[in-house]
C-alpha cells in the first residue's frame, strides 16, 4: 500500500499510515473462542478484553500502585506483532522455535511505520512486555495470560479438550500469575481444579501410565 500524504504533514500521514495498518489485527484469528462459542476471537478484540481486565483487576494485584496506563499501552499494542507473524498457539512448541524471530521482524517493520520518536517508545514498550522484567509486564503478561483460561472455562473447555492440553500445561504457563497476586493466583488453581473436576481440561497422567 502507498502511504498517502495527508495535508503536507509528515508526521501525521506517518501515524495514520500505522492506524491503517494495524486494522488488519482485527483478522488475525486466535485459538480461543468467544465465551457464546459462537466463532475464535481475533486478536483485536483479545486486546481490547484484556487491556479492561487490567484497569478492572488492578486492586488485587500484589503491588496496586503499577503503572495502570503503561500497562494499558503494552497490552494494546502487544499482539500488533501478530499481523505480521500469525498468532502462536499457546502449547505450540514447535511454533514456539521462532516465534521470536518472527516477531521482533514483525516489529521492526511495523513500528518502523511511526515517527522516529514514537517507533523508539512504542518498540520499547513492546519489548518491555516480551522480556516480563518490570512489574508493570509481569502483571500484563499475567492477564493476558489468564483470560484466555477463563474462555476455556466458560466454553466448556473447547480449546483445551480439541488440543489435548493438561493440568501442568495450563500451571506453566500461569506462572506469572503466581508472581503478581496472591489473590489470582489462588484463583488460578481453584479454576483449573474445577476445569478438571468437570471434564473440561485433563489433569496430568500419573507416572508410569500413559
Amino acid at each position: 500500500m502507498t502511504k498517502d500524504v495527508w495535508i503536507g504533514n509528515d508526521r501525521l500521514s506517518a501515524q495514520l499510515a500505522f492506524l491503517v495498518e494495524i486494522d488488519k489485527l482485527k483478522s488475525v484469528l486466535r485459538k480461543t473462542y468467544l465465551i457464546d462459542k459462537s466463532r475464535l476471537e481475533n486478536s483485536a478484540e483479545h486486546s481490547w478484553h484484556v487491556s479492561i481486565w487490567s484497569a478492572l483487576l488492578l486492586e488485587h494485584a500484589d503491588d496496586p500502585s503499577l503503572d495502570l496506563n503503561r500497562v494499558i499501552r503494552m497490552l494494546l499494542l502487544h499482539d500488533l506483532v501478530e499481523i505480521d507473524a500469525g498468532d502462536t498457539f499457546a502449547y505450540d512448541t514447535r511454533g514456539y522455535e521462532d516465534k521470536e524471530a518472527r516477531e521482533k521482524a514483525a516489529a521492526d517493520r511495523l513500528f518502523g511505520l511511526l515517527p522516529d520518536d514514537q517507533r523508539e517508545e512504542w518498540t520499547t514498550l513492546w519489548r518491555e512486555f516480551e522480556d516480563e522484567e518490570t512489574a508493570e509486564a509481569r502483571y500484563a503478561s499475567a492477564l493476558d495470560r489468564l483470560q484466555p483460561v477463563i474462555h476455556n472455562y466458560y466454553t466448556g473447555g473447547v480449546s483445551w479438550r480439541k488440543n489435548g492440553i493438561v493440568r501442568s500445561q495450563v500451571l506453566k504457563r500461569l506462572e506469572p500469575v503466581r508472581q503478581t497476586s496472591e489473590t489470582l493466583w489462588a484463583f488460578t488453581q481453584e479454576i483449573v481444579q474445577k476445569s478438571i473436576d468437570q471434564g473440561l481440561l485433563l489433569d496430568d497422567p500419573k507416572r508410569g501410565e500413559d
